[in-house]
């Protein structure tokens, strides 16, 4: 959803725009994924191999590892700042990104990025390749059903255990000249073993990935936030309707700092400071925490620019014989340091 904020600018009257930043917490869950795939062989396993764990059927499984909780920011466009030319206070100073949030006045300029460097040809070569797959005996492929290719898969496995152990104990005609030779003759047999049993046990691939869960603080929302979220071994992240799922409780609290109108009394009102057009953030807080299985898996307190209130600089800070030097967060809108 797209939102639009009104801005009135008096035309022809110098002025600059800069908004607050708003904040969204973010919930990166690591999710373990194990892929178990059926050998088009299994039903001969334990028969032919003596194998009795192979994969019975196709499965996917997921395993929840951890959750780190963190915080993206973008730009409110509720909250628009307008800063008209004033005299003694020159408002090119101010400096504002490319996203229209305030960083800095009188700031010097940053260092340009350093533009990223463009992969070669030699990372492409170093990219791993997919494991060729054995090759097949021709008595295998001329078998004439599924149990007599199985048997003479069986026999040719029989096979290059034989031969691994004739290399080992020098029972060989024509042995490797050297260790190395050696060493590339047994890992090639293990590698032609592990895809010939492959076609028996079937195959088991594990993985890791992310899944991001997100939620925007709202600037007149309820003191709390909770949710519930459902989690699978079969289906990974799922609906409530899934009965297997299993309850991933996240509960938030929030602290939102309030104003009160000043009390001035009558012999201090010439005393009082005049504010400045510029303004800057001070944020509420939240405090997060996500709950698996009973037991906190993440939580964390952080800023949220969006709970927060404006608090105009005074205009004296801008007006003395020396320009002060002021940083702003582009991530709550709050100083981050004033030097002259």
């Amino acid at each position: 959803m797209m939102h639009a904020a009104a801005q009135t600018l008096p035309q022809g009257e110098p002025s600059l725009v800069y908004f607050s930043p708003k904040n969204e917490v973010v919930m990166d869950f690591t999710i373990a994924v194990e892929k178990r795939e059926v050998g088009p062989y299994a039903a001969y396993a334990e028969e032919l191999l003596g194998v009795k764990d192979a994969v019975k059927e196709n499965e996917t499984t997921h395993r929840l590892e951890g959750v780190k909780i963190c915080r993206r920011t973008d730009v409110d466009l509720t909250r628009p700042h307008v800063v008209k030319a004033e005299k003694d206070i020159p408002i090119q100073l101010l400096r504002i990104n490319e996203k229209g949030l305030l960083t800095g006045y009188n700031c010097p300029s940053p260092a340009p990025a350093r533009p990223a460097h463009e992969k070669t040809h030699h990372a492409d070569k170093r990219c791993a390749k997919p494991a060729a797959p054995a090759s097949i005996p021709e008595e295998v492929i001329h078998a004439g059903n599924a149990k007599a290719q199985a048997k003479a898969l069986a026999k040719h496995i029989y096979q290059l255990r034989e031969t691994r152990t004739y290399l080992l104990s020098g029972e060989v005609e024509h042995a490797p000249a050297d260790g190395a030779a050696m060493k590339h003759v047994l890992d090639e047999i293990d590698k032609q073993e592990r895809e010939l049993m492959s076609l028996f046990i079937g195959r088991k691939k594990s993985s890791l990935t992310h899944k991001e869960i997100a939620f925007c603080p709202t600037r007149g929302g309820k003191a709390t936030y909770a949710d519930t979220l459902y989690f699978s071994s079969g289906n990974g992240f799922t609906s409530a309707e899934n009965i297997d799922a299993e309850h991933i409780i996240v509960r938030v609290a929030y602290q939102k700092p309030e104003q009160t109108a000043p009390v001035v009394e009558k012999r201090h009102k010439k005393n009082t400071v005049e504010p400045s057009q510029i303004v800057y953030n001070i944020p509420g807080y939240a405090y997060i925490e996500v709950r698996y299985r009973g037991k906190e898996m993440d939580k964390r307190t952080m800023p949220i620019a969006q709970l927060g209130i404006d608090v105009p600089l005074a205009k004296d800070l801008f007006t003395g014989s020396k320009r002060p030097v002021i940083v702003f967060s582009e991530k709550t809108g709050n100083i981050e340091s004033i030097t002259q």
